[in-house]
């Protein structure tokens, strides 16, 4: 199974994930690593990425999950997968990839995001990333207010694993 943990900048994704990995003994992939350096500096400059932007990023994405579904590998994988189109794209296997959503206010991850250092992601582009989410309609959906221990255990209690 592969499981994409997503959400917004600043929800969590690469804490819970990797917390979530750890914890199941699975592999752990963080999509911010698959971002092409041009991408990364327009992030840091403030400058919300648009889908011709996205679109190696999605590619490189969707080669990990293809793979580590073909090779029967479990894994987490951390990425924002804002709009339904990606996710669509990123669910090689409907039976096989799994959607968790990290959900939190724009109060809440704001305030994360003013406490996090060494990130490339500037803070300024939260409000891009709220206007681009399309929230999932299918996907287990974790309120990310409370500790990463918390939020791994409801994930893990609703895998069933």
């Amino acid at each position: 199974m592969v499981v994409i943990v997503m959400g917004v900048t600043g929800a969590g994704k690469t804490t819970v994930g990797g917390a979530l990995a750890s914890a199941l003994g699975w592999e752990f992939h963080d999509g911010d690593e698959l971002h092409s350096e041009a991408s990364k500096r327009k992030m840091h400059l403030g400058i919300a990425l648009d889908d011709d932007d996205r679109a190696p990023w999605l590619c490189a994405l969707r080669k990990l999950i293809q793979g580590m579904v073909s090779e029967k590998r479990n894994g987490v994988v951390a990425c924002s997968a804002l709009k339904q189109s990606y996710r669509d794209e990123l669910v090689v296997d409907p039976k096989l990839v799994k959607i968790v959503y990290l959900k939190g206010s724009k109060q809440v991850i704001g305030e994360r995001l003013r406490k996090r250092v060494g990130h490339f992601m500037n803070p300024d582009l939260l409000q891009s990333q709220f206007d681009t989410l399309e929230e999932p309609r299918d996907a287990i959906v974790v309120d990310v207010s409370t500790v990463p221990e918390a939020i791994v255990s409801a994930i893990r209690m609703r895998l069933e694993c």
